[in-house]
């Protein structure tokens, strides 16, 4: 079997618009969308550069439909630079750029080939001894087992599987062409090129599957390296690295306080804590989530004056690397006891809310608030997974404190 490279990427989310970010800071928002494009760039470069094969996509290339083909024209242009260096683009399409959502083309360099929507496909590429086997998404919703219909190896050869999948479950993902590792074993390939899922993980070793992540983070929730995977064949043992590519992050930091910390103890501890992620910045913006928690007295006055505390905790941030922008200061913090009882014993706030958490009825009225505050949202943010850009749990944290705030008679 001849030997051989390619890179195996997914998820793309090219035009992915970063509205949660622009809500904050536009300018931000704007570093993002573009590291999205630079990130994809890179990664073009490092195939021309380390001459692979070819090259696989699967899934969202796209984040969703165009809204000029500005997207369109960028991926083209970056498809002819792998034209031009003789590698072959295998691609499918997901459930964010599934045949349904994706209504503007652009016509692509005769290097790209994309797998088809109804069944799935084989292409055999003759002089690596390489069968490659694929199906896209017709519909954003993809409810069945699509590996179990995939073909049967080309014997001799190397076969790779791309499939767009949450396998048997990876939260946050939806639930997209469910099946198991035993499914994709019971094909008998050599590689399974899965997408979807958008951190890196080495699903299981035989044979090898492998989520690759995407290129770059979107929100909190996508933090840390992001990139693709190089995968080398020779002599029939397979290897693979990482290929980071992302030109900004996310990250959040953990800091807990005690009662005897002063406002300038707090802060002090926010600079010790973005030490280690300034020092692995490497050149790239970073949008920092700062989480507060622990017993001190000023939980009051942190709550009542959110904005000003914000304001600090960003310039502290600011003091140790000019490129790191608090994306939220998150509170769970706590009065200490003495001052969260009622000194006449009429009410403790702080035990009457601890009475109510995980309330379902309260749960429902915050889910029926978000959805009636959702439709209201300007540019589609109303549509997102997250519309008021954090969980439920994590507003009705942020209501706990302010009430515990209001209890202490800070203001």
């Amino acid at each position: 079997m001849p030997s051989f490279s390619f890179i195996h990427a997914a998820d793309l989310h090219l035009g992915s618009p970063f509205q949660g970010l622009a809500l904050k800071d536009a300018a931000v928002a704007a570093v993002f969308v573009e590291a999205s494009r630079k990130a994809f760039s890179i990664l073009v470069g490092l195939a021309i550069e380390k001459r692979v094969d070819f090259f696989v996509i699967a899934g969202d290339v796209y984040d969703g439909d165009w809204k000029d083909n500005k997207i369109g024209l960028f991926f083209n242009r970056e498809m002819a630079r792998l034209e031009r260096a003789g590698i072959p683009v295998y691609l499918l399409r997901g459930n964010h750029d599934a045949a349904s959502v994706i209504t503007k083309t652009i016509t692509l360099p005769p290097n790209v080939h994309e797998f088809p929507t109804g069944k799935p496909g084989s292409v055999r590429l003759e002089a690596l001894k390489v069968a490659l086997h694929g199906q896209g998404f017709a519909e954003r919703s993809a409810n069945d087992n699509l590996a179990i219909a995939y073909p049967a190896p080309v014997s001799g050869w190397f076969n790779i599987g791309i499939l767009h999948t949450s396998l048997t479950g990876r939260e946050p993902h939806a639930p997209y062409a469910p099946c198991s590792v035993d499914d994709l074993r019971s094909r008998g390939y050599d590689y399974w090129a899965l997408g979807h899922v958008h951190d890196f993980e080495v699903v299981a070793q035989d044979p090898l599957v492998i989520f690759p992540g995407n290129l770059q983070g979107r929100n909190i929730r996508e933090r840390g390296a992001k990139g693709a995977v190089l995968v080398t064949v020779e002599d029939g043992r397979i290897d693979h690295e990482r290929l980071i590519v992302d030109e900004a992050r996310f990250a959040q930091v953990d800091i807990v306080v005690g009662p005897e910390d002063d406002q300038a103890a707090i802060l002090r501890h926010v600079e010790q804590a973005v030490q280690p992620i300034a020092d692995e910045m490497a050149g790239r913006m970073t949008a920092l989530r700062v989480r507060l928690s622990g017993v001190t007295p000023l939980q009051g006055a942190i709550a009542a004056n959110r904005q000003q505390w914000r304001d600090e905790v960003e310039a502290a941030c600011h003091r140790v690397h000019e490129d790191i922008w608090l994306e939220k200061l998150e509170l769970r913090l706590e009065p200490p006891p003495e001052r969260a009882a009622d000194t006449d014993g009429a009410l403790d706030l702080r035990q009457l809310l601890a009475g109510h958490a995980g309330d379902t009825d309260i749960a429902a009225e915050a889910a029926r608030l978000i959805d009636e505050i959702a439709v209201r949202l300007p540019g589609g943010l109303g549509a997102t997974e997250q519309p008021l850009d954090d969980s439920m749990d994590a507003l009705i944290e942020e209501a706990r404190q302010l009430l515990l705030a209001r209890g202490q008679g800070a203001g």
